[in-house]
């Protein structure tokens, strides 16, 4: 399983993981993928140059990515309390009613209250600035195109570029703008996804950016057979989310894991929403009590971003403390059906390997006759 995106970036196999955590994003690496480690849960900057600094020691000197969270378009703001003036009282009611039945309790005085600034435009370029005195090989924005400075600012620095795309067009502007490499972002997708599903939007973004521009398969891939049939439509590697989320590793994030594992080790491919009250953008998340209230009649529009992040912020930490697998409130795609035990990130790194042979060599014998 090797293709230009190994010798582009050192690695071993086209597989990319997107992970909030370190410890999965460095396992990926030493495992010879691409952890790519999201930094939009960074509020200080210190916090993620440390983490960076733990990146940089624990990989065994092998590469890593980071993922920002950065709209093309730059955004009049403010701080997080000068926002939070634009938030509707009706929205805010609507939250605290809602914890209230769902009988989630609330945070000790002080605690937990303040949302993720990592949505915020500044912050998010504040993330590169610190990114660029480490050594990642790849930056990658949930959003798209960054604005082009910043994407000079990379190329600058020795960084490949990568933006998320859901749909041809979106492909090509971004190729426009000077991104490198192109993250096709099926329907399917944990997180922001568009409308099209990998099966459809793959092959469509391939063909429109032409050979010269790598595409990386994203959405539904939890096996070495979703990994062939990426490869197949003329992906160059795979970009995977959600079953890292299932790792052993990943327990080092937040010591609240057990509500999360139950919820999605019983959850199936059916139990995910496509939904924007997580962020105000079109994001895919597990199905349970939370987002069933913002679908319920009477319920509230959610608010555009950054301001519905800042409305559910106290919200996010007070399930997160609750530990109700009903209630959780998590980004994940419909792979979430085939997550259903917690593993080493090793091992679904081999067994992504593996079941690409095997499913080559199936279709190596159908060929064959």
């Amino acid at each position: 399983m090797r293709t230009p995106i190994c010798d582009e970036f050192g690695i071993e196999y086209p597989i990319l993981a997107f992970t909030p955590s370190e410890h999965v994003a460095a396992a990926v690496s030493r495992a010879g993928g691409l952890g790519v480690l999201g930094c939009v849960r960074f509020n200080d900057t210190e916090e993620l140059d440390r983490t960076l600094t733990w990146m940089d020691e624990n990989t065994d000197g092998k590469p890593y990515g980071v993922d920002v969270v950065m709209p093309m378009k730059i955004p009049t703001e403010g701080t997080s309390i000068d926002l939070s003036s634009y938030i509707p009282e009706e929205h805010k009611k609507f939250v605290d009613e809602t914890l209230l039945k769902l009988g989630v309790p609330p945070l000790p005085e002080g605690e937990g209250r303040e949302g993720v600034l990592g949505w915020l435009h500044s912050m998010a370029r504040s993330h590169v600035d610190v990114a660029l005195q480490h050594r990642p090989v790849f930056i990658a924005n949930a959003l798209g195109s960054p604005p082009v400075d910043v994407i000079e600012q990379c190329h600058a620095g020795g960084l490949k570029v990568g933006a998320l795309a859901g749909a041809p067009k979106h492909a090509l502007s971004h190729v426009a703008n000077g991104v490198d490499i192109i993250i096709a972002q099926g329907y399917e997708a944990g997180g922001h996804t568009g409308e099209i599903a990998s099966m459809v939007l793959t092959p469509d973004i391939v063909d429109a950016v032409g050979p010269d521009v790598p595409v990386l398969g994203a959405g539904g891939i939890g096996s070495g057979r979703q990994v062939a049939a990426s490869l197949a439509l003329g992906a160059q590697g795979v970009w995977t989310g959600s079953i890292w989320l299932g790792t052993e590793e990943y327990r080092n994030l937040s010591a609240n894991h057990s509500a999360w594992e139950t919820a999605f080790t019983r959850a199936t491919s059916a139990d995910t929403v496509r939904t924007r009250v997580y962020t105000g953008k079109p994001a895919r998340l597990l199905k349970t009590k939370w987002t069933e209230a913002w679908a319920e009649e009477g319920a509230p529009e959610p608010l555009p971003m950054p301001l519905q992040n800042l409305l559910v912020a106290e919200a996010h930490n007070r399930i997160v403390a609750s530990n109700d697998p009903d209630v959780i409130s998590m980004p994940v795609g419909q792979i979430v059906g085939r997550m259903n035990e917690i593993r080493p990130v090793a091992d679904i790194i081999a067994e992504l390997v593996a079941g690409f042979e095997e499913a080559t060599k199936r279709l190596d014998t159908i060929r064959e006759g």
